[in-house]
């Protein structure tokens, strides 16, 4: 779910599900009452088939431009092959006619496509494959299941978490001065190295980035962080913490969803060309941390992040628990 920039105004929120396809729907509050929607003000603005039940993304927001960033995935199976998914390079590295394994930016204040009543908004001009071949609703590709992304709030930059396969968990950052159109690899690459199954893998695209930080699903691969000092299974993406507590100012949160636990990272500022799992400082394993054990309930199955306009972080699992992080010193509350 993501309010209008301009809420305040146009009552707007916008809510992305799948059903089976994924589906952004726009609604508006009720005339009567602020905290209920109009269930009939609902109106389609994108709709994207999705050829099985997994990999359907499932995070959405506006970026600092006014623009609603959408998060697809690959549209689920494995290794981005078989039926539904582009023949010979799979859909995270087909950008014609191809909106799966992506992110995705829009205009949902205009209609470029007054026809067609399923497609309500407007193509950016500044998209990366406008007035060339490509979708032009594309703003990075080359992904593999992103779940959970986030914009830090001071600087823009835009930080995508992205579910590996059987090998490697990775985090994007995509610097708040990018023009967008960079190729996250996937399905030729997982983390930092070839995807290990045969015929699917293979060396990085010409425009390839590398993620600035992977970890290991344990085993013999060669992720840049393969173990040393954790394992994971499945990234669920966070934020860059803004809020009152000073020790945590500008370290990316993120947890593991098999695992139950929380780490943390600052991004070292690394030019995206010269990105190798490795752009990090002060990685920390958040899991003994008193600060980080709850009071009530256990943080398992972490589904995703939250933040409150005062910058407190939130953790949300599904189990059906909602976390806050305290002030220093102190336990959950």
């Amino acid at each position: 779910l993501a309010f209008s920039p301009t809420y305040d105004q146009d009552d707007f929120f916008y809510v992305y599900l799948t059903d089976p396809d994924t589906q952004v729907i726009r609604y508006e509050v009720s005339s009567t009452d602020p905290n209920v929607a109009d269930a009939t003000s609902a109106t389609p603005v994108l709709t994207v088939s999705q050829p099985d039940t997994n990999h359907n993304g499932g995070w959405m927001a506006f970026g600092g431009d006014g623009f609603l960033y959408i998060a697809t995935g690959d549209g689920g199976g494995g290794n981005d092959d078989g039926a539904g998914h582009t023949p010979g390079i799979g859909n995270g590295q087909d950008t014609t006619d191809n909106l799966l394994g992506k992110v995705l930016r829009i205009d949902p204040t205009g209609d470029d496509f007054p026809a067609d009543t399923t497609r309500n908004y407007a193509i950016p001009p500044g998209n990366p494959f406008v007035s060339q071949t490509g979708d032009d609703e594309i703003w990075v590709y080359g992904l593999r299941n992103p779940w959970r992304n986030s914009f830090d709030r001071d600087t823009g930059d835009f930080y995508i978490a992205d579910v590996g396969q059987g090998a490697c968990e990775e985090v994007n950052v995509q610097p708040d001065a990018s023009t967008g159109g960079e190729n996250y690899g996937w399905r030729l690459r997982e983390g930092v190295i070839a995807t290990p199954t045969i015929g699917i893998g293979g060396a990085q695209p010409a425009d390839g980035i590398n993620p600035v930080m992977d970890y290991s699903h344990g085993g013999p691969q060669t992720c840049s962080n393969p173990g040393a000092p954790f394992f994971g299974q499945s990234i669920t993406g966070g934020y860059v913490y803004r809020g009152p507590i000073p020790e945590l100012q500008g370290k990316y949160f993120f947890g593991d969803f098999a695992i139950g636990d929380v780490w943390s990272f600052e991004w070292d500022g690394s030019s995206p060309s010269t990105n190798d799992g490795t752009n990090y400082t002060n990685l920390t394993d958040h899991s003994t941390d008193p600060n980080f054990t709850p009071d009530v309930g256990s943080i398992s199955l972490i589904s995703s992040f939250g933040e409150d306009d005062a910058g407190n972080l939130y953790i949300l699992d599904l189990g059906g628990e909602v976390f806050l992080l305290p002030e220093p010193g102190a336990l959950w509350m």
